[in-house]
């Protein structure tokens, strides 16, 4: 059978010549209409005032053209767009499937999110550092992270979000920050090295870096290459991007120094960036390998879990707890990776999603507990409950999701893990899981009970201050998605099954690319 590099010359003549569909724009119009609004950003450097009237309705429109991008993929299925003319494997390929293009979405929702939230946080000299232009070019470099289909170009994109990561951090050259951010770019810059590594020894091994190609290869067999050696490269070099255990450390010492919009998009964004590479290459590249890994993936998904949520025991700073935590999401989702299979990934990718949208809502939260109990101490605050019952009552909902509790978003991801996990025989992730959930549920019931329920030392000359709707709006739009999510998971959990399966079995991803290949895997 005539292998993806094999492409004949009348249809090689006949593809060059065909004109590019209208709809194959959509896959490469998300990161477009990114750089390009960061750059007129830019250019208006000195109407600063202009910034958020310009990037928050560009938002809205990347949350139209992902969601657009979507439904084309649910109607049709994955979609390729090649740049340049150059046909895969040698060119550029944007491909979409399911999980990239539900994953951009949800993050262009966040985004929208905290853009709405900067509102009331990131003032005239926030704006003159450059927030919104740095938020444009970070999502730029999320979203072509998910939507490209070349190992190389996902490097490229990981090293855009990087850079633009770097001046977000720093947003206010406060002495805290630029002691987070050099933590912060230290790891991950030894991170990015890693990858590189890792990308020029795919190279190496296959020829190519287009990641259809890589996964026709990669299943043909016969490689006597040492490929344990590079997944493990790709391993260590993802699970510091994503904060796993042992190299987290970076995380919960640089997420709690920036401005809080800034800790939300991270905390929302970047760890899953990082998981989501691990997934495809792991997973739909390196299948075999990711299986050889198993053991040792539980062990780290284990460790980080339970590393996560016992320095959210240990924390008095809301921010700092909610880094915590976010690592015990990472140990969450890779867990999931682990145990591979249909339910495994399910459960993984559901549990990503739910992740995005509920940690950037905690994060704002923690901002707007800030601004009504003036500290984000939990020896400080106190008496949230009395001056705003209903941010109590969204904050509540949120706390009972990060700990899976039913009827939330939290609850059905984790259901399906351990619905895996016993039905792998592995009862000891299973038991780990569980136990990560109870002991976050003692965390944000200690959080609950020392910043909203206990009276406040000065409760009785503190007088409440009313929320402005540029924080309470995006709030309650994150909680709204976090409900839904868990009242109404049939359609979410239909999803995140079909990207599961679309990653173990993807002829529908590698027949985007390499249409001539028919079925060939």
């Amino acid at each position: 059978m005539a292998g993806p590099t094999d492409i004949p010359a009348d249809l090689s003549a006949a593809l060059v010549a065909a004109p590019v569909p209208l709809a194959h724009w959509l896959v490469i119009l998300p990161v477009g209409l990114c750089i390009g609004l960061g750059a007129i950003l830019l250019m208006l450097r000195n109407r600063t005032e202009w910034h958020p009237w310009i990037a928050i309705p560009g938002l809205l429109l990347l949350v139209l053209a992902d969601a657009a991008l979507l439904y084309r993929v649910v109607v049709d299925g994955p979609v390729t767009m090649v740049m340049g003319r150059w046909l895969p494997p040698f060119g550029i390929a944007f491909s979409v499937d399911l999980l990239s293009a539900a994953l951009a979405l949800t993050a262009a929702i966040v985004a929208l999110a905290a853009g709405i939230y900067a509102l009331a946080e990131i003032g005239t000299s926030g704006r003159r550092y450059g927030f919104f232009p740095f938020l444009m070019l970070l999502l730029a470099g999320v979203s072509g992270a998910f939507l490209t289909g070349d190992v190389f170009n996902l490097y490229v994109w990981f090293e855009v979000l990087l850079i633009s990561s770097f001046g977000l951090l720093i947003l206010g050259s406060e002495r805290e920050q630029i002691d987070g951010a050099l933590k912060y770019a230290v790891l991950n810059l030894i991170a990015t090295t890693l990858f590189l590594i890792s990308v020029g020894y795919l190279y190496a091994v296959f020829g190519t870096l287009n990641m259809a190609d890589i996964a026709v290869k990669a299943r043909a067999g016969g490689n006597t290459a040492p490929m344990m050696t590079l997944a493990g490269l790709f391993l260590l070099a993802f699970g510091m991007k994503a904060a796993a255990f042992p190299v987290n450390f970076w995380l919960p010492a640089s997420y709690h120094t920036p401005r809080i919009t800034v800790s939300a998009l991270f905390a929302g964004l970047l760890t899953k960036v990082g998981v989501y590479a691990l997934i495809r290459v792991l997973v739909m590249l390196l299948p075999v390998e990711r299986a050889e890994l198993g053991p040792m993936i539980t062990v780290v998904a284990i460790a980080t879990m339970l590393a996560g949520v016992l320095g959210a025991l240990g924390s008095s700073d809301i921010r700092r707890l909610l880094g915590y935590i976010v690592i015990s999401g990472i140990g969450t989702m890779l867990a999931g990776v682990a145990l591979g299979g249909a339910d495994g990934l399910s459960g993984a990718i559901f549990y990503a999603f739910h992740s995005m949208v509920l940690m950037t809502a905690l994060y704002l939260m923690a901002g707007q507990a800030a601004r009504l109990g003036g500290s984000f101490s939990l020896t400080a605050l106190g008496g949230l409950y009395r001056r705003s019952g209903w941010f109590a009552g969204l904050s509540l909902i949120l706390f009972f999701a990060v700990s899976g509790l039913p009827p939330f978003s939290g609850f059905w991801p984790k259901v399906v893990l351990v619905k895996a996990s016993l039905a792998a025989g592995a009862w000891w992730l299973a038991a780990a899981i569980l136990l990560a959930g109870f002991l976050t549920t003692i965390a944000f019931g200690r959080v609950f009970l020392l910043a909203y329920w206990r009276p406040a030392a000065d409760e009785g000359i503190m007088a409440s201050e009313p929320i402005r709707w540029q924080a309470g709006l995006p709030l309650i739009a994150l909680t709204a998605l976090v409900i839904g999510f868990g009242v109404f998971p049939e359609r979410l959990l239909q999803l995140t099954q079909v990207a599961a399966a679309g990653l173990e079995q993807p002829a529908a991803y590698l027949h985007s690319v390499f249409p001539q290949a028919g079925n060939a895997q």
